[in-house]
């Protein structure tokens, strides 16, 4: 759903970009006066998601004509060799066409700084940067600082910022920190992260990014359950069997060996981006969509699920072993360059959790994340309970199973609805599963703007509702920690091939609650 590279900016309708005004559609969400510092200028994350947003707020003219952007690096370059990686990068990545005028106005904010973590005086190189823009640009002593760097560095480049007075905001400006996940490894080392962040910075000016929820079907889970009357009634444990949350990529590690070994697949995702998916799907409509609001009923739910009794039965690990990836044979993670051949980290992980609700009770939610499996996907899927009664032969519902509701958030963003329905022709009633589709791409004309665009834009304008609070962090770790505890006693995880759907031990999982995995 990426827009054509021929459609030229200013022909963008304005009535259902949510980068516009919720207060009027017809006006632009844009940001004032500002500039945003990357660290870890140079990363995949830079290169392929941030640099490109930022360019592409630009060209949907939702940046400031003032706006600043300054890379901090090791590498020995000049300013120029900077502007020139932005550049092809921006061309390689970026999802609106590649306009000249929109670049060379972006490039005239461009700057660079050169040094380490370490280095002091890299930092007041950086502070004189930083005021040389305020003074030349007018970006009016506003600045956002996005650390897209490894949890082990916030420290020290927190306290370089703090020492060379660049986190203090002047009297009407500001200051605000980006902090992408993870947000430590467990529950001790968030809180540590926490308490160091808000040392530095205003606890209201740093945003934790969890770019699922930028996307737009993640927000249309929402509209789904709150704009329309059909749903909300059956969106309860009278209803709903179970709930499957799945997040599957058919990739490896893929060069992010040094990261994701000891690591593994549940606090690189289900701690995140499936927990808050948990959270949105499963919570009370809020007062308002405003970020208290919504947090007060975000934080309910995380704190309202209870692990199961039994985590030997009711959770799963698991590690790709060599195998398939369509037609291409791949070989397995412990063989991947970069990782320790004895390593027991899980590229696959799957809990159930139960969330002890009124709306909720009895109502098993399974989570499930794995790298190298079937295909890539991520979706919610809400199962019905079977009609009490179905007055047809058996014969005749012998091909029918539970209807459904399910989000597709990546990559076919809609949603789709499964129910039975007549099979045509002949005098029998003979019933069968059909599908009904809904699909952003065939519904909207207007592109969905990357995540980054929309989350780095709300941190601009100084929006939060998009971003998780340290509370949301802190309960998701309470759930996560004792299933990690609980796994570093197993050992090894057991092996699945690659191009399949996981190890055996996740089918037997659901198959112990009566249930099994949907086949996305």
């Amino acid at each position: 759903m990426s827009e054509s590279s021929t459609t030229p900016r200013h022909e963008e309708s304005p009535w259902h970009n949510p980068l516009r005004d919720p207060r009027d559609l017809r006006l632009p969400r844009i940001a004032g006066p500002c500039s945003i510092v990357i660290f870890g200028v140079t990363g995949d994350l830079s290169r392929k998601k941030l640099l490109p947003a930022i360019y592409d707020l630009a060209n949907r003219g939702l940046l400031p004509p003032s706006f600043g952007l300054t890379g901090f690096g090791r590498r020995d370059w000049t300013q120029e060799q900077f502007c020139e990686f932005v550049k092809e990068n921006v061309k390689a990545h970026c999802r609106t066409h590649f306009d000249e005028s929109t670049w060379s106005q972006l490039a005239k904010g461009i700057r660079f700084v050169q040094g380490n973590f370490e280095d002091a005086s890299a930092f007041e190189r950086l502070s004189t940067t930083v005021a040389e823009l305020d003074r030349d640009r007018g970006t009016r002593g506003n600045h956002a600082f996005y650390m897209s760097i490894p949890p082990r560095d916030f420290e020290v480049v927190s306290r370089q910022l703090a020492n060379c007075g660049l986190a203090h905001s002047p009297e009407g400006s500001w200051r605000r920190v980006i902090i992408e996940k993870p947000f430590g490894h467990d529950l001790q080392s968030a809180k540590e992260l926490d308490k160091l962040v808000a040392e530095v910075f205003d606890p209201q000016s740093v945003f934790r990014i969890d770019h699922y929820l930028g996307k737009e079907t993640v927000q249309n889970l929402l509209a789904l359950r709150f704009a329309n009357a059909m749903y909300e009634p059956i969106w309860n444990a009278n209803y709903v069997d179970h709930v499957q949350i799945t997040m599957a990529e058919d990739i490896g590690v893929a060069g992010r060996a040094g990261y994701y070994d000891g690591i593994g697949a549940a606090r690189d995702v289900i701690q995140n981006h499936l927990l808050q998916l948990l959270a949105l799907t499963a919570m009370e409509e809020p007062v308002s969509f405003s970020a208290a609001d919504l947090t007060a009923e975000k934080t309910k739910v995380l704190s309202a699920v209870r692990l199961p009794h039994d985590l030997a039965a009711h959770t799963a690990r698991g590690q790709y072993a060599a195998g398939w990836q369509g037609s291409q044979e791949v070989i397995g993670y412990l063989e991947e360059k970069g990782i320790n051949p004895h390593s027991t980290t899980e590229t696959y992980a799957a809990i159930r959790l139960d969330i002890d609700t009124r709306r909720w009770a009895g109502v098993p939610f399974y989570l499930r994340t794995g790298k190298r499996l079937g295909r890539r996907v991520t979706e919610i899927a809400v199962i019905f309970k079977r009609a009490p009664h179905l007055p047809f032969e058996s014969t005749a519902t012998q091909e029918l199973g539970k209807n459904a509701i399910v989000i597709r958030i990546q990559p076919d963003e809609g949603v789709t609805i499964r129910f039975g329905s007549k099979v045509p022709g002949g005098t029998s009633m003979e019933v069968r599963d059909v599908s009904m589709d809904f699909s952003y791409g065939r519904s909207f004309t207007e592109s969905s703007p990357e995540a980054y665009e929309r989350l780095i834009l709300d941190v601009l304008l100084g929006d939060p509702p998009l971003f998780p609070t340290t509370e949301e962090v802190n309960l998701s770790w309470k759930i996560l920690d004792p299933i990690e505890d609980f796994w570093s006693t197993l050992g090894q995880p057991q092996p699945y091939r690659a191009g399949t759907w996981g190890p055996e031990e996740a089918v037997e999982m659901l198959a112990r609650d009566g249930h099994r995995w949907r086949m996305p």
